[in-house]
């Protein structure tokens, strides 16, 4: 109590979403709520009953007459009935909280669970130009943390909400129905204490949310000096490192003992609330049994009602923090689930690899790149104007300076983005008037970034391809020098590749390249393929890479320009337009920019 708590930016909105959300839940959530509120009114009748019990007990104890004690006869069929009347009470309360969580918590993870699913369903929807802007790892939290917070943050909060109002509520009502004066000195000692937890919880709020502010400089600075050890001892930064971390560890040590010490309080607050509670209520009944106004058996009851009193608040102020928080996660994760998505294109035929009358016919591999125009951002163009006429077969490498647009050309042609004005076409078919799983058929890519999944080197290589042979993965790995290396692991290709095996990066691009092997498409792209490898195993590339192209329309970025010299046509790109195009030897007969390109590079090396 008292820590700080994420607050939702409208609570009352982001609640409805869930609401929605859980609708073919509702009627179970419905009877689980009933089912602890009555549970809960078991619990608060029991105290009234043990009144009666002890009343009867009164009754029939010794009494003075005369000045000699008289025995009394103690109604033990009366005192019977009202015990086992109190043990129904007490196991249909324990039941009915029993089914209560039971229900909750199975709901609340078929919510979870559900919430998962749309996620992932959600993810395959999204553009990649949501991904420019929004990290991965703030993706991954709304899949893990904030489902996981709504799934354990929503049946504990919404049943002991409703259990605790039920319980203060009933609660009061019985201890006005027993004695009025009672009840007004019990709420009076109460509100004396809870009027000390508020300011001390509104002092302890101040300190919480610096300790969280000062978690994280201590955090981000240790992460941050981890990740730069180098360039901290290479620069001699380790003095200035080492202050700048005792004063954020200060200020985390002033922040977190005076949070700590003052949330501490409220425990020892909350039984001295209800212990003095007690003392009010012993002293004036006492009183009031000795005029004759109460039984005995009225001050035992109220000894349980000020517990059930005192007890609904902190309960409340818990449920509502939880509710809080899972308010806060829902509306991250429905933030995300309204995220504007690719258009629907399950009504668009797929004319690519089929002839009109939907039969299979192999794709040649003509690419038309017709005055296309590109911009991430509106007004703010990338590519102005990009036109040119790919034959099947030939090798296209797309060379310039970083930001050119080579990546972006390519990330166009398979529709990862969609072109603002221009047409791409392929075999004569724009891109634009087949759905993009289509496109994505027909190519074979290999990326800077290697991408190696959990699963054994056979499942790597044969990625989302049915029908592939384990001849063909074979055939692929030794295409790229690679079998030698997976026959020496210890199960060969069925080895799993996880984080205990040891892969270099050359070997994770090999991998790839042996993907795009298998995958057999007819329009492949290589994206600085061999980036991550040696001069040794980029000679071996480079070959299995010549008899890959054979046949196949390539398309190759690459910075190392002497990889690219066989190329049946060289684009030469630079902010966004294509400023020169040919083969090697007539741009560098051309003099001009490719021309010193390709010979700063030499110069540098030489």
């Amino acid at each position: 109590m008292g820590a700080a708590v994420e607050k939702p930016q409208d609570f009352g909105v982001v609640m409805g979403k869930l609401v929605r959300f859980c609708k073919s839940y509702v009627p179970v959530i419905v009877a689980a709520l009933v089912m602890g509120a009555v549970g809960t009114v078991f619990q608060i009748i029991g105290p009234d009953k043990l009144k009666d019990m002890t009343n009867a007990i009164v009754r029939g104890l010794p009494a003075m007459v005369n000045g000699r004690p008289v025995m009394g006869a103690v109604d033990f069929g009366e005192v019977t009935r009202i015990g086992w009347a109190l043990v129904a009470l007490y196991v249909g309360y324990a039941v009915l909280s029993y089914v209560q969580s039971w229900l909750m918590a199975n709901v609340t993870q078929r919510t979870a669970q559900r919430l998962r699913e749309a996620i992932s369903v959600k993810i395959n929807k999204l553009p990649l130009s949501y991904f420019d802007k929004v990290s991965y790892g703030d993706v991954l939290s709304r899949i893990t943390n904030d489902v996981d917070a709504i799934g354990q943050t929503l049946g504990q909060s919404l049943g002991s909400l409703i259990t605790s109002v039920t319980l203060f509520v009933g609660a009061l009502v019985m201890m006005f129905w027993n004695n009025v004066i009672m009840t007004l000195c019990a709420i009076g000692a109460s509100l004396v204490g809870f009027a000390i937890m508020m300011v001390i919880m509104k002092v302890s709020q101040r300190y919480f949310t610096a300790q969280q502010a000062a978690l994280g400089d201590v955090n981000g600075h240790v992460e941050e000096m981890y990740s730069g050890h180098l360039i901290v001892k290479a620069y001699n930064g380790e003095a200035d490192s080492i202050r700048r971390f005792e004063r954020y560890n200060a200020d985390l040590y002033d922040s977190g003992w005076k949070s700590q010490f003052l949330s501490g309080l409220m425990m020892p607050l909350m039984n001295f609330v209800g212990n003095f509670g007690y003392v009010v209520v012993c002293v004036v009944g006492a009183a009031l049994a000795m005029d004759g106004q109460i039984e005995f058996g009225v001050i035992v009851a109220f000894m349980m009602y000020i517990r059930l009193f005192t007890q609904p608040l902190a309960q409340f102020a818990q449920a509502f923090q939880n509710l809080q928080r899972c308010a806060a996660a829902s509306e991250r994760v429905f933030g995300f689930l309204e995220e504007p998505e690719m258009a629907d294109e399950s009504a668009k035929p797929a004319l690519l690899g089929r002839d009109a009358n939907g039969h299979a016919k192999p794709v040649r591999g003509d690419v038309e790149f017709s005055h296309v125009r590109f911009e991430y951002e509106p007004g703010k163009p990338i590519i102005h104007d990009f036109s040119a006429s790919v034959k099947a077969g030939q090798k296209v490498a797309i060379v310039g300076p970083t930001g050119a647009g080579k990546t972006t050309m390519v990330n166009l042609l398979m529709r990862f983005y969609e072109i603002a004005g221009g047409s791409i076409s392929i075999d004569g078919v724009d891109t634009a008037s087949v759905p993009r799983w289509n496109v994505h058929d027909q190519f074979s890519m290999v990326l800077q970034d290697t991408w190696v999944f959990r699963g054994t080197v056979r499942e790597n290589v044969a990625y989302a391809k049915p029908g592939v042979t384990d001849e063909q993965v074979v055939a692929a790995c030794k295409a790229v020098g690679l079998d030698h290396f997976v026959r020496s692991l210890p199960d060969g290709y069925d080895t799993v590749l996880d984080d205990n095996t040891s892969l270099s990066a050359g070997q994770r691009q090999l991998l790839t390249i042996a993907r795009a092997m298998v995958q057999d498409a007819p329009i492949l792209i290589l994206d600085e393929a061999t980036s991550s490898v040696d001069t040794r195993t980029e000679e071996l590339i480079q070959k299995a890479m010549d008899a890959l192209t054979v046949g196949r329309t390539s398309f190759v970025i690459a910075h190392r320009l002497s990889t690219i010299r066989d190329a049946d046509m060289i684009l030469v790109m630079d902010h966004g337009d294509v400023i020169e195009r040919g083969t090697h030897e007539e741009l560098l007969a051309a003099g001009g920019f490719y021309a010193n390109l390709y010979n700063s590079q030499f110069t540098k090396a030489a």
